[in-house]
């Protein structure tokens, strides 16, 4: 089966729709659904031409503070020479719509949907929309929590498509994983995964963890529990997760869920805030 990516459009609501919605923020979760991705709340960037972006998690003391993630909208013959400001940024780029030439190090990239890419800080890095479509991808950020005696990862550029899912024990390959990093390689400290969850599939526990998780509903829908409440997603629609909140999922059909996931790994917690 093939996948698909849902991207917002932006636009905005007309002024006979209701105003109820799910969005919802609480001091364990949030719940972003795609109809809040409007045009007026969109955001620009230093040095991107041609390019709108939704934030949809940045650090917030008290609540999620490792990440942020951003969905990236790049006209034709838009994008950056210089994306990052920021020498101490890693970063993850995944690929939901249109085609983008990526350049890191002077190595050229073509990425197409379902495309990754793994940006090591201070990496030099350029990317452009150089097709006829608008391109739409996801940007999580993370400062990198160097270790003294680990190197520093080097870049990488995948396709999910390209990528055998791991299937999750005893599921019969009803949840599976698709992991463009080895989890054991503690250079890294943090991954990004597509989940993906076959019709009736579960998580059979309420997950409660010091991981800090976004979740981009890529495909499909679900009810999925967060905390101490039973929410419906469907594509198009974010989770941002505190940690230790507790979180299930039922995927009752009638297709696929998806989801593309982040969450902090492999480091000590600090002590000292």
């Amino acid at each position: 089966m093939p996948n698909t990516y849902f991207a917002p459009k932006g636009g905005h609501p007309g002024q006979e729709q209701l105003l109820t919605d799910r969005a919802v923020f609480t001091d364990a979760y949030a719940v972003i659904p795609k109809g809040t991705m409007r045009d007026i709340v969109t955001s620009f960037l230093p040095f991107w031409e041609k390019t709108r972006l939704w934030v949809i998690a940045r650090p917030m003391t008290g609540f999620a503070e490792t990440f942020s993630q951003y969905i990236m909208e790049v006209l034709p013959g838009g994008g950056s020479d210089r994306p990052e400001t920021d020498p101490n940024a890693q970063g993850v780029l995944f690929v939901v719509e249109g085609a983008a030439t990526l350049e890191i190090d002077g190595a050229r990239h073509d990425m197409t949907p379902g495309g990754y890419a793994y940006l090591p800080p201070a990496s030099q890095w350029r990317l452009h929309n150089t097709g006829q479509e608008t391109l739409r991808f996801h940007w999580i950020r993370k400062a990198y929590q160097a270790v003294e005696g680990l190197d520093t990862p080097e870049p990488l550029v995948l396709n999910e498509n390209d990528i055998a899912p791991t299937e999750m024990p005893g599921t019969e390959g009803k949840w599976a994983t698709t992991r463009f990093v080895d989890p054991t390689d503690l250079r890294h400290d943090m991954h990004v995964t597509v989940v993906t969850f076959e019709p009736g599939a579960v998580i059979p526990f309420l997950e409660t963890h010091v991981m800090e998780h976004g979740l981009y509903v890529l495909e499909g829908k679900a009810a999925y529990r967060l905390n101490t409440d039973w929410v419906e997603v469907e594509a198009g629609d974010f989770m941002w997760l505190r940690a230790f909140c507790p979180q299930a999922c039922y995927a009752g059909g009638p297709g696929r869920f998806r989801y593309l996931l982040y969450k902090d790994v492999n480091r000590h917690m600090p002590l000292k805030l």
